[in-house]
């Protein structure tokens, strides 16, 4: 048996938005003066332990990305663009995602914070991936699972999951 230091722990705001598949939470080891190294470790440790194959980091700067290197954690770095490349960047990464995904691999998003980008963006892939049909819905869905109201920037990102090419629905041959 695993002393519980070594199972690490559940990063702070942790939410499933497809069970067993895709997650969101904070960075590991918390943000700005709430930030701590011993806590950073303890979080990636659980992510790598509950068996996450890719970790996806929003935020601008390269905090931890040495520490998943590390500690083993496959990553990728997706910072979050300029305004005017919003689109190009979400249906990029939306692919991105989809792909991991479709190929049964479990992928967890942060950015500094759990807030209402980071729930929009969720909300935005759903949206896309087919897995609910309309944008009120969606919203609907995304406050539910994310426990907080989407403001204008994550209804935003809803808005423009709706005027994007849907993903395409793969048949079997």
């Amino acid at each position: 048996m695993k002393a519980k230091w070594a199972e690490g722990i559940e990063p702070r705001n942790f939410v499933w938005v497809i069970k067993d598949s895709l997650a969101i939470c904070e960075r590991p080891g918390g943000y700005g003066e709430h930030h701590r190294r011993v806590r950073r470790q303890e979080e990636i440790i659980w992510i790598r332990q509950h068996e996450f194959d890719v970790l996806y980091s929003l935020i601008a700067g390269s905090h931890n990305l040495h520490n998943y290197e590390e500690l083993g954690m496959p990553f990728r770095h997706r910072p979050w663009p300029a305004h005017d490349r919003l689109v190009q960047y979400m249906e990029a990464l939306f692919i991105e995602i989809h792909n991991v995904i479709s190929a049964g691999q479990k992928v967890v998003v942060h950015k500094e914070v759990v807030e209402e980008r980071l729930c929009g963006l969720m909300a935005a892939y759903l949206l896309w991936a087919r897995l609910v049909p309309t944008g009120p819905q969606v919203t609907a869905i995304a406050e539910r699972i994310f426990q907080q109201r989407l403001g204008p920037h994550g209804r935003e990102l809803v808005e423009i999951a709706v005027g994007m090419e849907p993903q395409q629905e793969t048949t079997e041959q």
